[in-house]
């Protein structure tokens, strides 16, 4: 792809500058970006997405923060993309606090937080309490956690242990009326085994097979894959 038609169709650039980042060349992404400053070339919010994001991930999030502030005061508004990228980017540096006074500022500047803003801080934190305060502030504001974010948080619950938040997110589902799926049924039933609550477990695993999801074999069950002969 020559420079001269990259220069011409800015969304082809976009793309081309998400491949590399795909690829795992974001340095490459930001090297178009700053050919593209340099050429002149007025991004759109598309263009810029895809720049925070390598920006953060080749520079660091403070150089991404930068970015942010640049494509603000050249008239470029944030999109809920945008904030995104820039909490996620916060998040897996342990940089919470920073990250939770941007997720305040979005409703401020007209951009409300979605359910992948909420993803981005649920998939890094580490404090069960902090977890689930956060995910009820998520419901509160109107935001509908979708499936994945329930098995995401009983699995994470599970590794580290904790039944009793695993619990809360499945009621939580059950009130909201969200139907569980195999993978929630499996990560309730092995949050279960792993306290020894079998006699719990077994009731979901036959609740799961009555509505003809597929459990797991599991041997303190004594379930077991059944083949075709």
């Amino acid at each position: 792809m020559d420079r001269r038609g990259l220069e011409k169709d800015l969304h082809t650039y976009s793309i081309y500058m998400d491949i590399l980042c795909k690829s795992g060349k974001p340095w490459k992404a930001v090297k178009l970006y700053k050919d593209m400053k340099r050429n002149g070339i007025k991004l759109d919010v598309v263009a810029y997405n895809t720049v925070v994001r390598a920006v953060g991930l080749s520079e660091g999030v403070d150089f991404s923060i930068r970015v942010f502030r640049e494509m603000r005061e050249l008239g470029c508004q944030p999109n809920v993309v945008t904030y995104n990228t820039i909490i996620k980017l916060l998040c897996e540096n342990g940089r919470y606090k920073e990250a939770a006074k941007v997720l305040d500022k979005m409703p401020e500047r007209g951009c409300l937080p979605d359910v992948i803003t909420y993803h981005c801080f649920l998939g890094s934190m580490e404090k069960p309490k902090e977890i689930l305060r956060l995910f009820d502030r998520m419901i509160e504001s109107g935001v509908r956690p979708r499936t994945d974010t329930y098995v995401m948080l009983m699995r994470k619950f599970g590794r580290w242990g904790f039944l009793r938040p695993v619990l809360v997110v499945w009621k939580k589902m059950e009130e909201l009326g969200c139907s569980p799926n195999d993978s929630a049924y499996n990560a309730l039933i092995d949050a279960l085994i792993d306290k020894g609550m079998l006699d719990m477990a077994r009731k979901y695993d036959e609740e799961m097979l009555a509505k003809g999801l597929s459990p797991k074999p599991r041997a303190e069950l004594g379930t077991r894959l059944v083949r075709d002969e």
